[in-house]
């Protein structure tokens, strides 16, 4: 049996400058693919194969610093997630550029907050806790299988082979839609009766590997919204709201952004609120284990073992402590010079109060769920929204008596603001259980983790104010003023475009409450579907409701790809699921779908800054590119061929890691 009090090679310099590194890179990813499609992606699993091929040159390295790597860069597929808020402040015109202190503030403190918060659940929610934490049982059986035998050290090089080649794949694959070879986008629209339908698919490699690594469950949630949306809603509502002289696509896609879209949020909101009230008596009676075994463990007087070891409940008070001054600083800051300057004092006792109390639940909440479902299903967008509601309506009454419309857009402003605060809070909270999890299969010491968390915090704050500054400048973001926007093909950001609405419609008192409540209806019967699925089937059936909602929601060229990638994903592992070497091939295909999401996302954050750099909107695109057609058919066959023979490569590539 492991001694679990012996010292071991495990918080070192290396493993964070390492971890550091990674979280960078995949912040800048990250940041991008959550401003194109809403949606994030875990980052342990690659970060933790990344680490075991590069220190493998160390003979003292062990699996528990090859934890600390991929703890530290796990931040990244978290904390990013606050771009969901953040550019709403763009989009309503408060912000013409990033700045760099008050975005890295919202980050760094609600980020550290979210770490402290979760430390006095890691007990009731990871030890002593039944919940299944998936990704954090997988990245603790990769890295088990990574430095446990000659077949770990060979699917470690044949891992790293996996997440490069998918980058480089999809990184080519970029390339040359910029370069307008490959159709960005492939589409088709058409009259339908009086009304109008149609689909669009980005060609985006990025975003089926996003599908993979989501999973057929949810793969079949988005279908179930894409149909919804195009086959049901668009059809009705675009001949309830005729527009003459319109072609189909102008017809659809107008209807779907002004009506559809909002009985999406409404399906998103009905969803989350109902999956929180599932999680109040799981959530209160795990806090009252924690309390309890902290009592016991105070009065019991023995030296705790290092698996159990926490940054001290004295440590972890005092931080949370200390950190009110900044937040209290930097939303004060916020509102300086500004028209509701003079009502500083209430709105920032109401931000930070809203920050202790709706981070806490936050916290608990996302850390529960990261359990049950996993952190890349869990649906912070939920979260985001009923925090931004909560913030507004906190907002507007402390602002009784001011009118104009720079007060209210000062008011939107602050809340989107406190809403990113406790959003940052919320997410590195989902992530922390996590890594908890992986750290406990795996005999690490928590202390160490969670200072890893926090110096990943801390990276990943620095970083995103750049990128998105960088984006920012290069391409803009779609409804706002982009006032240094050079490109015309502006981003998406259609979490931010969601919760900014809802803000502005909250304080302008003009929210279309009448489509967000049939959204609810709807939601609340998905709901109803989803409970009786699991209950007929055992719980081998489901119907996230939220991923319908989503997919109601995001535009169909984000959410059609990420359907077909999560197909393809699942024939995947069926076909292997018979091999020898059924989970190596496996993990090689969760390591080739990360790798398409970083190299993609990589590639456009290097093309922004080539925008910026020359002035040019398309600076790769060719005078000689084929029509758009031909473009479409070769995006086509190029990603079957890639995917299909990048999966091929990893089921040999597997079955060799065995034999070797």
């Amino acid at each position: 049996m492991a001694d679990l009090t012996a010292p071991r090679s495990e918080l070192t310099l290396r493993g964070i400058g390492l971890g550091v590194l990674i979280t960078l890179v995949f912040t800048a990813a990250q940041v991008y693919l959550g401003l194109k499609v809403g949606l994030t992606f875990a980052t342990s699993i690659p970060a933790a194969v990344i680490s075991m091929a590069l220190l493998r040159a160390f003979k003292t390295s062990t699996i528990q610093e090859n934890n600390i790597v991929q703890t530290i860069a796990s931040a990244a597929g978290t904390l990013s997630s606050v771009i969901f808020v953040l550019p709403g402040l763009l989009m309503i015109g408060w912000w013409s550029n990033v700045p760099f202190l008050p975005t890295f503030g919202a980050c760094a403190v609600g980020g550290i907050l979210g770490v402290m918060y979760t430390i006095p659940l890691r007990r009731a929610l990871v030890t002593n806790s039944p919940l299944p934490y998936p990704e954090g049982v997988a990245a603790a059986e990769v890295l088990k299988v990574g430095t446990g035998s000659r077949e770990g050290a060979a699917e470690g090089k044949a891992g790293l082979a996996a997440v490069s080649m998918g980058a480089i794949a999809s990184a080519l694959f970029g390339a040359l839609a910029a370069m307008k070879v490959f159709a960005a986008e492939v589409a088709g629209y058409f009259k339908a009766g009086a009304g109008a339908t149609g689909l669009g698919a980005s060609s985006s490699l990025a975003l089926m590997g996003a599908g993979h690594l989501m999973g057929i469950t949810v793969g079949i949630a988005m279908f179930t919204g894409l149909f919804i949306a195009w086959a049901i809603l668009v059809p009705i509502l675009t001949i309830a709201t005729p527009m003459p002289g319109a072609d189909a696509a102008t017809h659809a896609l107008k209807v779907w952004s002004t009506q559809v879209r909002f009985l999406g949020a409404g399906v998103i909101g009905a969803a989350a609120i109902w999956t929180l009230a599932k999680l109040i008596g799981p959530i209160l009676s795990g806090l009252k284990s924690a309390l309890e075994a902290a009592k016991q463990r105070k009065s019991g007087g023995e030296a705790l073992p290092r698996v159990e070891q926490d940054l001290p409940i004295g440590i972890v008070g005092l931080v949370t402590l200390v950190l009110m001054a900044p937040a209290g600083w930097f939303l004060a800051h916020f509102l300086a010079g500004g028209p509701i300057a003079g009502l500083t004092v209430p709105l920032v006792a109401i931000g930070i109060g809203y920050l202790i109390v709706a981070g806490l639940l936050a916290a608990a909440v996302c850390g529960y769920m990261a359990g049950l479902i996993g952190s890349s299903n869990s649906p912070v967008s939920g979260i985001a929204i009923l925090t931004v509601l909560g913030a507004s309506l906190m907002v507007g009454m402390a602002s009784r008596g001011m009118i104009g419309p720079d007060v209210t857009k000062a008011l939107i402003a602050y809340a989107l603001y406190v809403t990113t605060c406790v959003l940052a809070v919320a997410v590195v909270a989902n992530d922390n259980l996590q890594d908890l999890k992986t750290g406990q299969l795996v005999d690490a010491t928590p202390w160490k983790q969670q200072v890893g968390l926090i110096i990943g915090v801390i990276s990943g704050a620095i970083v995103i104010p750049f990128v998105l500054e960088l984006l920012n400048r290069s391409n803009g973001f779609a409804g706002a003023p982009n006032l240094h926007a050079i490109s015309d093909q502006p981003l998406a950001a259609p979490q931010a475009t969601l919760i900014s609405t809802l803000a502005k419609g909250v304080l302008g008192g003009d929210l279309n409450w009448t489509l967000l409540g049939v959204g609810a209806l709807i939601g609340l019967a998905l709901v109803a579907v989803d409970a009786i699925l699991r209950k007929t089937s055992n719980g081998r059936f489901s119907l996230p409701a939220l991923g319908v909602g989503l997919a109601i929601y995001l535009p169909s060229t984000v959410t059609a790809p990420v359907v077909v990638g999560a197909v393809a994903g699942w024939l995947y592992e069926k076909i292997v699921s018979k091999d020898r070497a059924a989970e190596p091939a496996k993990r090689l295909g969760v390591l080739i779908a990360s790798g398409f999401i970083v190299g993609e996302s990589l590639f456009n954050v290097s093309l922004a800054l080539l925008i910026v750099t020359t002035g040019k909107g398309e600076p790769l695109a060719l005078p000689f590119a084929p029509s758009e057609h031909i473009g479409m058919l070769l995006s086509l066959v190029a990603a079957a061929i890639t995917v299909v023979g990048l999966y091929r490569w990893s089921r040999k590539a597997a079955a060799k890691t065995v034999e070797a």
